[in-house]
């Protein structure tokens, strides 16, 4: 898969949805405004861009000002602790988002995917920032669509939708639990089928694992590999799936794998 392709693609109509939205509260993100959410994707932009042109191996300090290239003027930009910031949207802000998310990209087609660098993952490697960074940009470019226009975000391309699936699995389930202190799983099991192509990802929570695995499931959820991923991100609803099943299940989805 072409995650680049796919990271420049999404920054792109993020950095438009967010024009778009301006002012508006971001519904999907509790508490924040659009402004809020271009600083948090630029900010994580900026960061893995120091990480990866200076070939960090080691878990890097929170970035500062130099890092995060910050221009002179921030009139009107989200200040920590003052979220939501509900004036005008800056169209410097947009501006150095796009900015930070091309010089990522630049990052990422230069390094390479097997390059070593730091993560908080056990895959360490410029690759894994790729992947993440491709699926981050798809849930909020969403994120920034639904202010705009809610209910009307256009859908995650559905190959790329497909691998957040398999992605939260391996990786964001895992994290999630860890930094909740989830509950231990007692044998849950969770089947997700894709109905727009070929896919299905059954999941076994035990004790502290979370296991890809195969065979009968106590719940299965169907539906768009899109839909399918925003309700692992927790963007859509249930509703929008066909659940068969026990459907006791599915809030104890979201015990054992916490929201960030």
């Amino acid at each position: 898969m072409d995650h680049l392709a796919h990271f420049r693609k999404e920054t792109t109509a993020f950095a438009a949805a967010a024009r778009s939205a301006g002012a508006a509260l971001v519904r999907t993100c509790p508490g924040w405004a659009v402004a809020d959410l271009v600083r948090h994707l630029g900010g994580v932009h900026r960061h893995v861009a120091h990480l990866i042109a200076n070939r960090l191996t080691e878990p890097p300090a929170s970035p500062g000002p130099a890092v995060l290239a910050l221009p002179a003027d921030t009139t009107g930009w989200p200040r920590p602790g003052h979220t939501p910031t509900t004036g005008p949207l800056p169209d410097s802000l947009v501006t150095w988002f796009a900015e930070g998310a091309a010089a990522l990209a630049g990052q990422f087609a230069s390094a390479g995917p097997g390059t070593r660098v730091w993560t908080w993952s056990q895959d360490q490697s410029v690759g894994f920032w790729l992947r993440m960074q491709a699926i981050e940009a798809a849930v909020h470019r969403w994120d920034a669509e639904d202010a705009a226009a809610p209910a009307t975000a256009r859908p995650v391309d559905g190959s790329l939708a497909a691998d957040a699936i398999g992605q939260t699995f391996e990786v964001m389930a895992p994290l999630r639990r860890a930094m909740a202190q989830a509950p231990p799983g007692t044998g849950e099991t969770y089947a997700f089928r894709r109905g727009d192509g070929p896919g299905t990802w059954t999941v076994r929570f035990d004790g502290d694992d979370v296991r890809l695995t195969e065979g009968p499931a106590d719940v299965e959820l169907s539906g768009t590999a899109s839909d399918l991923m925003l309700w692992l991100w927790q963007r859509v609803s249930a509703d929008r799936l066909a659940v068969r099943g026990d459907r006791a299940l599915l809030e104890r989805y979201f015990t054992l794998v916490p929201p960030l």
